[in-house]
Parts: C-alpha cells; sequence; structure tokens
C-alpha cells in the first residue's frame, strides 16, 4: 500500500499540475486517464517498429497503445468512435502522445496495429507486470475464482464427432484377463505435473456454443467465448485465461491457479459448486491455500458449510461485481473483434483498466 499511496501523492503533486499547466483544465475523466496510464507503463512493454522499410512509415505504436486504454477508461464501443473523441479533444489527444487533429492514424492503422498488439498479447503482458508490481509484496485474503459468458460475433466451430470407443466390461475382470487403462481426464493430467504453457495449450480456444444455469436456475446458451479470471479481494483481477464457450469451468481452475500463484501470495480460494473436484482441493492445498468450494449435491443431499466458511465464502460476490464491471463499463459486452486473441486482446485492455482503477481507488 505504500507504493501505490506514495504514487498518488506524486500523482496529484506533479502530473496533475503540470498537465493543466501544459494543456489547461482537465475534467475528471481525463485525469483519471492520466494516472491510469501513468500506472500501467503500457508504452514501456511495446515493441519498437522496424524503421527504414519501403513503403509508409509506421504510425506510434506507444500513443496507439494509450489510446486502446483510453478507450476502455472512456467506455468507447469502436475504434471510429474513439478516433471521432481524439480528434474532437484535444487533452484527450495529447495525454495519448499526438499534436494535431491529422496526427491521428485512420481506422485501417488502429486495425493493424491492434492485430499486432493481439498476437504479442501486449495488454496480458502488462496486466501481469502490474500485478506483479503492485500485489505482489502484499498478502492477499481471497482469490474469488469464477467464469463469465462472452458473446463473440463470428460462427462458432462445428464440434467433431466424438471417436466411439469400446465399452469396457462391467464388472471384476476375469482371472487372467487384461483391461487397458481408462484415459486419464484433464483434471488428472494437469495434477500430474503439467506446465502452465502445456495445460493453457490443452485447453479449446474457438468459437464455439456454451450454455450456463444463471441466478435464477435457468439455462442459458451464447455463441462465443468464456473468460476465467482470479479474482483478488476489491474487484482485483490477478489472471485470466480465455477458452471456448463450451469448456467446462472446472477445466481452468488449475492453470488459473498456477498463475494466480506466480504473481500474488493469498490464503484461502473461493468456488462455486463447478469446481467441486478432489484434484482442484488438492492442488489447491499444494499451494499452501485453504479452498472454499460450494459442495454439489450428490445423492439428493448437501453438504453445508460450517458457518464460519460459509460467511467467509460470501467474500465470492467480489467476481459478480468484476465481471460485472468488465460488461457495463470496460468493454466487456462490446466484443467486435473475432478469434481467439483479438477477443482477447479486446478483453485485457478492459481488465487493465479495472485493474489500474480498482488500484487507485485504494488510496483515493
Amino acid at each position: 500500500m505504500s507504493l501505490l499511496s506514495t504514487f498518488w501523492q506524486r500523482i496529484q503533486r506533479s502530473l496533475f499540475p503540470d498537465l493543466e499547466e501544459c494543456l489547461g483544465p482537465l475534467t475528471e475523466r481525463q485525469k483519471k486517464l492520466a494516472a491510469v496510464l501513468e500506472l500501467v507503463l503500457i508504452e514501456a512493454l511495446v515493441p519498437e517498429p522496424v524503421h527504414g522499410l519501403p513503403g509508409r512509415p509506421p504510425e506510434d505504436r506507444q500513443a496507439m497503445a494509450r489510446a486502446f486504454v483510453a478507450k476502455m477508461v472512456y467506455n468507447l464501443p469502436t475504434t471510429e468512435t474513439l478516433i471521432e473523441q481524439l480528434k474532437g479533444d484535444r487533452n484527450l489527444r495529447q495525454i495519448c502522445g499526438w499534436e494535431m487533429r491529422q496526427e491521428v492514424p485512420s481506422a485501417a492503422s488502429f486495425s493493424r496495429v491492434f492485430a499486432e498488439f493481439s498476437r504479442t498479447a501486449l495488454p496480458a503482458k502488462v496486466h501481469a507486470a502490474l500485478i506483479e508490481r503492485i500485489e505482489s509484496p502484499r498478502l492477499v485474503g481471497h482469490l474469488s475464482r469464477d467464469a463469465t459468458a462472452i458473446v463473440g460475433r463470428e460462427k462458432p466451430v462445428r464440434k467433431k464427432k466424438p471417436v466411439e470407443r469400446p465399452r469396457r466390461k462391467r464388472g471384476r475382470p476375469r482371472k487372467g484377463e487384461e483391461r487397458a487403462p481408462m484415459e486419464p481426464s484433464r483434471l488428472e493430467r494437469q495434477v500430474a505435473g503439467m506446465s502452465l504453457d502445456a495445460m493453457l495449450s490443452d485447453l479449446p480456444k474457438v468459437c464455439d456454443v456454451g450454455s450456463k444455469k444463471n441466478s435464477k436456475g435457468h439455462i442459458e446458451s451464447w455463441i462465443g467465448y468464456k473468460l476465467h479470471v482470479d479474482w483478488a479481494d476489491g474487484e482485483i483481477p490477478v489472471s485470466c485465461v480465455l477458452t471456448s464457450a463450451s469448456l467446462h469451468d472446472s477445466q481452468v481452475a488449475i492453470p488459473l491457479a498456477v498463475q494466480s500463484a506466480a504473481r500474488v501470495t493469498n490464503l484461502y480460494d473461493l468456488m462455486d459448486a463447478a469446481y467441486d473436484a478432489l484434484q482442484i482441493k488438492g492442488h489447491s492445498r499444494s499451494l499452501g491455500h485453504i479452498p472454499l468450494i460450494d459442495p454439489q449435491t450428490r445423492g439428493g443431499k448437501k453438504i453445508e458449510m460450517e458457518p464460519a466458511s460459509a460467511l467467509r465464502y460470501n467474500e465470492r460476490t467480489t467476481a459478480e461485481r468484476g465481471f460485472s464491471l468488465l460488461k457495463d463499463n470496460r468493454g466487456g459486452s462490446m466484443v467486435r473483434v473475432r478469434g481467439h486473441a483479438k477477443v482477447f486482446a479486446h478483453l485485457m485492455f478492459g481488465i487493465l483498466a479495472i485493474t489500474a482503477d480498482q488500484l487507485l481507488r485504494l488510496v483515493q
């Protein structure tokens, strides 16, 4: 917290006065954007373009990266709206890095650079660096793990028909009979020693059809993806994974836990009944955490949590509030790009804006 407090004091004492001296009076939203950009330092990880090649010189990637963050802070629906805002708002344009209106790149240039940022996973890298810089020094009480539907604007990939496997004989094998071992499940493979990269590569990432039971018990379906997030206290996203919509939430629990454990130190892992599996509980304990998972109903009976655990489990509403912030205010419900890499980059720009905003709320 001392790092954030020092940062906020520097922002108020030097950044805001210097900007207002150069640009004139700033609105509250412009001040928020300036503080967010100063905190995330996205330009530090933007790769330098190759100069000296024939054709039109490359646009300023750092200014465009800041503009994509501004798009989420301002909650703008399209790149065209962002360009109009940049051309009409001198302070916003100069905060991003352009002096004149004619310097703002075209929509085609923004599209090409966004594709580059998607291929290099720039917003995800910037988010990871921000979490490790700010959150790793402090102890996190709870990580609330959950997933949300992301509606896409592309055709779903048809699932291949599963290969028919010979049915296993019921009962015990006869004397001398050898049966082929059952293929291990994805959870069993994950806890058997897979690396994080291998676990992430094993997850399906194509656009398909997903279904999930809502809070009222009704089944809802959508075409697109599913975003899995570990939320720290205060609606601060720590780790994010984007998968196919049809993938069950439990299949991403262990990769998320490995990612989060490398970035922060937490005490409790809070998960709903979809994550009620022995492998997930065991992996959580192996990291030194206490898993609090809503038990599934088995055999018509449900084991209730102890009162103290149930009270602590209520902290999992952090995930619901976090997803609401993403969808209502940071572009989560305005996905207009296609393909896993671009959709993930779009969402991570929103996650980056949420992270910076929620961290700043701790010291304001």
